[in-house]
Order: structure tokens, then sequence, then C-alpha cells
């Protein structure tokens, strides 16, 4: 898939704010600091397009992207262990409850780290609202190969053992230039079949 032209389309505050159109969506979600603006730059081939920074819940608002006059893809402000005390909290799941459009959540999570109650609860909420999803592994660079399939292996049990789910799962590194032409075809697949069952005529 190639991306010709990347659109910012402002901070918005609150939920309301984002009914600006029909086009799908796919949402980046996953606890702060995991690298959810990094990832959308690399994944658009472009340095500052979203913003990064090194310190933890800078992204307090719904960014979205409008790519190729087409789809968007939507930087969801990151959650941590003040999640459920913040507005952050209503905001994210206002989103992913009400978004009709959004075809697929990206829930990032840091290798480094293993799987925590808050990203739990997150899921959950996702299995709730039925909204499809994947989990990308990032800063895959970060670690040795043993500790990151050990890292991996652990999360995926995790998750399989306590919502019996057959999901997609991810690896990238930003760094080493790894994993954007996997995300962006499962994308592309992801984007054709939503276009071909708008072509099915009502029965």
């Amino acid at each position: 898939m190639k991306i010709y032209s990347v659109e910012f389309k402002g901070s918005k505050v609150n939920i309301n704010q984002c009914l600006f159109s029909s086009f799908p969506e796919y949402a980046f979600a996953g606890r702060s600091n995991v690298g959810k603006s990094s990832l959308i730059n690399f994944l658009t081939n472009r340095k500052k397009i979203a913003i990064v920074s090194s310190l933890p819940g800078r992204t307090k608002y719904i960014h979205p992207f409008l790519i190729n006059k087409k789809w968007y893809l939507i930087d969801l402000p990151g959650y941590g262990f003040t999640f459920h005390h913040t507005r952050k909290k209503n905001l994210i799941i206002d989103y992913i409850y009400k978004r009709n459009n959004l075809l697929c959540l990206f829930l990032l999570i840091d290798c480094r780290f293993l799987l925590q109650e808050i990203d739990l609860y997150f899921i959950r909420k996702l299995q709730m609202y039925k909204i499809r999803f994947c989990i990308v592994f990032t800063k895959i660079d970060k670690l040795n190969k043993n500790i990151l399939n050990k890292n991996i292996n652990s999360c995926k049990k995790k998750i399989e053992e306590e919502f019996f789910l057959n999901i997609e799962y991810f690896q990238v590194s930003v760094t080493k230039k790894y994993g954007r032409k996997s995300i962006l075809q499962y994308i592309k697949n992801i984007l054709f079949s939503y276009k071909e069952k708008l072509r099915i005529p009502n029965s």
C-alpha cells in the first residue's frame, strides 16, 4: 500500500468533534509512551506528522490523520496507572464505543514489559463493544532474541488463556525500520473487505 498524502485534522477534545466523516478508521491505543505516535510516523513515512515525546502522557486528545483522502489513522491518548481517574478514560472509551466506522484498533504493547492489568481491562472493553483489534509489539530492537520471544509468548499466552482469542500479532521496530509492510498490508486487506461488503446489495 502506498501512502501519498497525510493530513492532520487537529486535536479533538471530545467525541462530538470526531463526527467529521464516514471514512474508515484505524485507531492506535496502548499504555503511555508505548510508541503510538512513532508508529504512525513510521507507517506514513513522515518524520513529524505525529508529535513524539520521551515523556509519557503527552497525547491528551484524539489526533486523526486523513490518509490518501480516503481513510483515517487515529492516534488515541495513552493510558497509564491513573487511567481510571482521568478524562482520558472517558475520551478513549467513548471513541471505541461510538465510532461505527472504526474498522480495527491496533493495541500496542511495549515488548520490554509484560501485560499489566490496565491492558487486560482495555481488552475486556474491546471485547464488550465487539471491536476488532490486533496486537502490535513495539520496540523489539530493545531486547535480545531470547528475551523478546519469552516476553511475547508470555503475553500471547495470557491473552489467549483469558479471552480465548485468535487474533493477529505484529512486531515492529521503528529504529530498525521493521514491520511497516506487514501492518500496511493488513490495513489494505481490511479496507478491501470493507469496500466489498459495501457493494453487497440489501437482501
